[in-house]
């Protein structure tokens, strides 16, 4: 059994940022915007803690978006993630420091270091988050999820045990604003390991070609349903898309047919985004897509059938057959462009 604890010794919010070249994940930034919130209800300062080489002025930009202390782990052994690495260093620091709450995106890396994270520390963990708050007057990190294919909502909470720890899906929580005037303390955290005591070896990291703004950080999206699953509609959706400056996703629906992949799939099982400009063409609107859309600014639906679900999620709704209504929208806009 795992020593027990006094969880009053805990105190303190952390985030973890994972990084690549020094620029912060958008996950960790909104954790950050997250972060503070819940710090301000227990009444503690927001931690930051990141790892890698070469980071730069990473932690002055995590503190411009909320972290009053930015703990940093800087050494050539860390410039690619490995979980054990990442996880020995990381635990040390909690339980050296011990915080009450933890948070980590849900990113593949996120979600591998998590896990580990929690079965070594003795804590709670819950995946997938897409709501936190704080109850203050038992002093309890509540997080929320989706459950039984978001037909309900589980609340969940870790009385016994600390750190209480959360994964959070890209997209759930708003970018916070940058305030370049703050001020904070950066903290090195003393690494001493050599590359040759370490399992895992990197023999080569090769990084996946991509077309393109990712989904989650377009500001505008034209989004695919089966409703628009043909070569000629298809093309069509990718020629809105280019007029629009936009990124092109998918239901899973039209990800599994083979439109598209899964890096541009929304909702439960796919990604949550919150653009400016969401084009839905052809979706019906069921709970697990529309779970990773419903944070866009500015809905626009097409759908043929007048009792679409998608309809209620729009800010405008245009009901007609895609191969009818994208071609005229495409001229207006050319026209519009000159």
């Amino acid at each position: 059994m795992a020593p027990s604890i006094d969880i009053n010794d805990y105190r303190g919010c952390w985030v973890f940022v994972e990084q690549s070249h020094g620029k912060p994940a958008r996950v960790s930034l909104e954790l950050l915007g997250k972060g503070k919130d819940l710090a301000e209800k227990l009444g503690v300062d927001l931690t930051a803690i990141a790892l890698g080489d070469a980071l730069g002025s990473l932690p002055q930009e995590l503190i411009a978006y909320g972290a009053e202390r930015v703990l940093v782990a800087e050494d050539p052994v860390l410039k690619d993630y490995r979980t054990e690495l990442y996880a020995d260093i990381i635990a040390a620091a909690v339980l050296d420091r011990k915080p009450e709450v933890l948070m980590v995106g849900a990113t593949p890396i996120g979600r591998d270091l998590a896990p580990r994270l929690s079965f070594r520390l003795n804590a709670g963990c819950t995946a997938d988050c897409t709501g936190l708050d704080i109850d203050q007057e038992n002093r309890l990190f509540v997080s929320t999820r989706p459950a039984f294919g978001g037909n309900v909502v589980a609340t969940i909470i870790c009385p016994n045990h600390r750190p209480q720890m959360a994964t959070v899906r890209a997209g759930v929580m708003p970018l916070p604003e940058k305030d370049t005037a703050r001020s904070g303390e950066v903290v090195p955290l003393n690494v001493q390991i050599k590359e040759e005591e370490i399992q895992v070896k990197i023999l080569e990291t090769v990084e996946a070609a991509n077309e393109g703004v990712a989904i989650e950080e377009a500001e505008r999206v034209v989004s695919v349903g089966m409703g628009g699953a043909d070569p000629e509609t298809f093309a069509r959706i990718k020629e809105l898309a280019g007029l629009l400056d936009a990124e092109v996703a998918a239901t899973r629906m039209a990800v599994e047919a083979g439109w598209l992949t899964h890096d541009s799939q929304v909702g439960q099982t796919g990604k949550t985004i919150r653009p400016e400009l969401y084009v839905a063409c052809g979706i019906s609107g069921a709970v697990q897509h529309t779970a990773g859309m419903t944070g866009s600014k500015l809905v626009v639906a097409i759908n043929k059938d007048s009792r679409a679900e998608i309809f209620k999620y729009a800010d405008y709704g245009i009901v007609g057959d895609l191969r009818e209504v994208l071609p005229a929208i495409i001229e207006e806009l050319k026209a519009l462009r000159g």
